[in-house]
């Protein structure tokens, strides 16, 4: 399906699944964004936050999509248009990291939202953009070894760890630094 105009802003449908829809970033979108993501709880495994990392996410999503055609998306749920959070694709810039330029997938989604399975729906939508629409060769995911419940989701993904493409970011606290990384090949994705 073509991306059409969002309702509500200026924004573009990249998808929609049976509860959700994925969708590029508009400006606006900052604030609500902020309001159920800027947690505790959901940053935890990723570090401060704050308007200024917020906006950074915007301008760097807006810029992956201008190049690439694809970003972390933000994920809307259809029977409210209530931002859930965020999901897609993103290619990775981490110089020195052997994950540096490859096509990553990650989610972000606020609290109420967890255990829902929206985090999987959207991220089996995005996977099916990634080797469908946009013909990408394979995709990884990385997270910190302590965020089980995001490297549990990329296993039921079945994606595979990919060991050799693990790697730690300096300075960064020790719980946030250590990233593991999995896998997987559009050949292996069966949907």
């Amino acid at each position: 399906m073509p991306p059409t105009p969002h309702a509500s802003s200026m924004a573009e449908t990249i998808a929609e699944t049976a509860r959700l829809r994925l969708r590029t970033w508009d400006e606006a979108d900052i604030a609500p964004f902020m309001a159920g993501l800027d947690t505790p709880a959901v940053l935890r495994w990723l570090g401060p936050g704050g308007e200024a990392v917020h906006r950074r996410l915007y301008e760097r999503s807006v810029a992956c999509q201008a190049e690439h055609g694809y970003c972390f998306w933000i994920v809307e749920r259809l029977a409210d248009t209530a931002i859930l959070g965020f999901c897609g694709l993103y290619v990775t810039n981490r110089p020195d990291t052997p994950v540096h330029g490859l096509t990553e997938i990650g989610w972000r989604l606020r609290e109420d939202a967890w255990g829902q399975g929206y985090a999987r729906e959207a991220a089996e939508a995005s996977l099916g953009l990634a080797f469908h629409r946009f013909g990408l060769p394979s995709v990884t995911a990385l997270t910190v070894r302590g965020n089980v419940a995001s490297w549990g989701l990329m296993q039921r993904l079945g994606m595979i760890r990919a060991p050799e493409l693990d790697h730690s970011l300096p300075g960064i606290p020790p719980e946030l630094s250590d990233h593991i990384v999995y896998h997987i090949a559009r050949g292996d994705w069966t949907q």
